[in-house]
């Protein structure tokens, strides 16, 4: 799944089609494919849209997706694009694998074995002690731990695993980290690790989000 990096203009077309409204991960594939590619796509799209009744307008504008990737950046990330050679392997195996994802951190611990840990959030304190160890050691034998930075078990496994580098998987956006107490944490772990997520940057997360971002952790 390790191919060339996109272009600056081709992650903007990228980021276009999936933000327009209709177009999911599959969704995406689909277009680019029969048009051969997101630019060809998005011109192909606002016809596709009219024969639904949607109007043109649900199409993100560009000048939306330089400002969200101009946020982005700021906030100390990049976006990579599913093929490119940082893209998690195991990721981009799955069907709903997102097109894009921001990645804020240390993007080389991507390319790991991972091991999701995830668990309650009102954990008990043996669940808290029990799911710090497995980290710590899944952490010290080079596995790259992956949870979703939640309260309780995902907590504390992140916090185990910190030294060796662990991926939080965010079901909101950089820019609405949730549960925000937890954004010390997150900054702590992109000294070794990484935050990732597939949501717009100023993305608030709702209850339907949390077991979409299940399938990427």
């Amino acid at each position: 799944m390790s191919g060339p990096r996109l272009t600056d203009t081709q992650r903007l077309d990228w980021l276009r089609l999936i933000r327009s409204e209709g177009v999911g991960t599959r969704t995406f594939r689909a277009l680019s494919n029969q048009f051969g590619g997101a630019r060809q796509a998005l011109e192909a799209l606002p016809d596709l849209l009219r024969r639904r009744g949607i109007a043109a307008t649900a199409i993100m504008p560009l000048a939306a997706a330089e400002a969200e990737m101009a946020a982005t950046e700021r906030a100390g990330a990049r976006c990579i694009a599913r093929g490119e050679p940082d893209y998690p392997l195991l990721l981009a195996s799955v069907d709903s694998a997102p097109p894009l994802i921001a990645v804020r951190g240390e993007a080389a611990v991507l390319a790991r074995p991972g091991v999701a840990i995830v668990g309650a959030r009102n954990a008990s304190a043996h669940g808290l002690r029990f799911a710090a160890l497995l980290a710590r050691d899944l952490g010290e034998a080079g596995r790259a731990v992956v949870s979703g930075l939640a309260r309780g078990i995902d907590a504390a496994a992140h916090e185990a695993s910190r030294g060796s580098g662990t991926v939080a998987v965010l079901a909101g956006g950089l820019g609405r980290l949730y549960p925000p107490e937890h954004r010390p944490r997150a900054d702590r772990i992109v000294e070794s690790g990484c935050i990732v997520t597939e949501m717009p940057f100023d993305w608030t997360a709702t209850g339907r989000d949390f077991p979409r971002r299940n399938r990427i952790v």
